[in-house]
């Protein structure tokens, strides 16, 4: 599914189906299914909640119902979370989603050495996607470094999980996305060091740690300086940013935070409406109380900020809900002693913990590849860790 999500092939939908039809089908047989998701509610519920907010928005508001069609996507991984308490060869699941960030990875590096693209994208965006694209490598490849630091696991699939991680992490380096790379960091430190302390091996931790630093280093160093030249513009653009100078990636987006301030302001409790900042800013171009330099964007770039302009400040709380209450559920069961359950836990917490950092700069829902990435993952693994913790809770001999 992942990899699915992140290639331009209508079969895919089949997949979906499939599990859709598969989850549907233990939802309504299996009693243990259910008692999974009564677990996981802290995910499930803010998920649930959220599809109903915003089916509600854009009835109240009038919004055409296809502004709706990404986000009524999240009631198909409700019931495709479902899948996940079927007999699952965790060996393949766990090898498969480490080998897509490998994929992915390989993609952007036949982006940017054969083809010559500078910013690679992947294939399912163009040039605009490659910051989602980027956080997409990320949260995979994070799921890998997890796998690889596994102490039950065979050297030499750690070893494999190990290499998938760091091509993953290559090729997110040269989506050259500032935003996903600096929340990377503070996350895959966590990760690190959650492992580090479940299994007691601090110095294979700190290695690992020493391994990402000296590797981004070394991998920023052969890209020609563009990386460290889009950081650095960061602050010239934000000192030189005014009303009237909002030309360039970080002034526009200085712009689009202060048009979006003025949306809640305007609108705080009812929101203008899912996917209608594009127009309301547009309206504020035409009345001379915006820069046109943002004309062309639909999205104030912050998930945090759409979420408060087009559903008010209600909207900005179920947000808040949506990341907290998975933050934590994985994060309250992320140092469990049984891997079946730290393990996809630790995976769920990165996954949140990427999204949420990255919402703070930009869009992180409204594409459809991050927006089913977020959903199939977080849902999919919390429902696993409910199955897990209640089968560890029986009673020996209880099946």
């Amino acid at each position: 599914m992942p990899l699915a999500f992140a290639v331009p092939i209508n079969a895919k939908a089949v997949v979906a189906l499939v599990l859709f039809a598969a989850g549907l089908w233990l939802l309504i047989r299996r009693a243990e299914t259910r008692r999974a998701f009564r677990r996981a509610a802290w995910v499930v519920g803010p998920a649930a909640l959220a599809f109903a907010f915003w089916l509600v928005n854009v009835l109240s508001h009038g919004v055409e119902m296809r502004e709706f069609d990404v986000t009524s996507h999240i009631l198909a991984y409700l019931v495709i979370a479902a899948s996940f308490t079927a007999p699952l060869r965790t060996p393949v699941l766990r090898i498969g989603f480490s080998a897509t960030a490998a994929v992915l990875g390989g993609i952007c590096l036949e982006q940017h050495y054969v083809e010559g693209i500078d910013r690679v994208y992947g294939i399912n965006n163009g040039l605009w996607g490659a910051i989602e694209f980027g956080m997409y490598i990320l949260v995979l490849s994070l799921v890998a470094v997890a796998q690889a630091l596994r102490s039950d696991l065979r050297r030499g699939e750690r070893i494999l999980h190990g290499v998938f991680a760091l091509l993953g992490l290559y090729g997110a380096l040269l989506t050259q996305s500032r935003g996903p790379l600096l929340a990377f960091v503070p996350v895959f430190i966590l990760v690190v060091l959650i492992q580090s302390k479940r299994t007691g091996r601090w110095r294979e931790g700190l290695i690992c740690l020493a391994v990402g630093v000296v590797g981004a280093i070394a991998a920023a160093t052969t890209l020609h300086g563009e990386v460290f030249n889009r950081f650095a513009a960061v602050q010239e653009e934000v000192s030189t940013y005014s009303e009237q100078d909002a030309t360039g990636a970080v002034r526009e987006r200085l712009e689009m935070w202060r048009t979006a301030s003025m949306a809640v302001r305007d609108h705080p409790l009812s929101g203008v409406g899912l996917n209608q900042f594009g127009s309301y800013a547009r309206a504020r171009i035409a009345e001379g109380k915006v820069n046109a330099t943002v004309e062309r964007y639909d999205h104030p770039h912050s998930e945090y900020l759409e979420w408060a302009v087009t559903g008010g400040l209600p909207g900005l709380a179920v947000l808040l809900l949506l990341f907290g209450g998975a933050i934590a559920f994985f994060g309250r069961h992320a140092f469990h002693r049984e891997n079946a359950i730290a393990i996809p836990a630790i995976a769920g917490l990165s996954t949140v913990c990427m999204y949420a950092l990255c919402g703070f700069t930009d869009n992180v829902f409204y594409r459809a590849m991050p927006h089913s990435l977020y959903f199939f993952l977080t849902l999919g693994l919390a429902v696993y860790v409910g199955l897990m913790l209640n089968r560890a809770a029986r009673p020996a001999g209880v099946r």
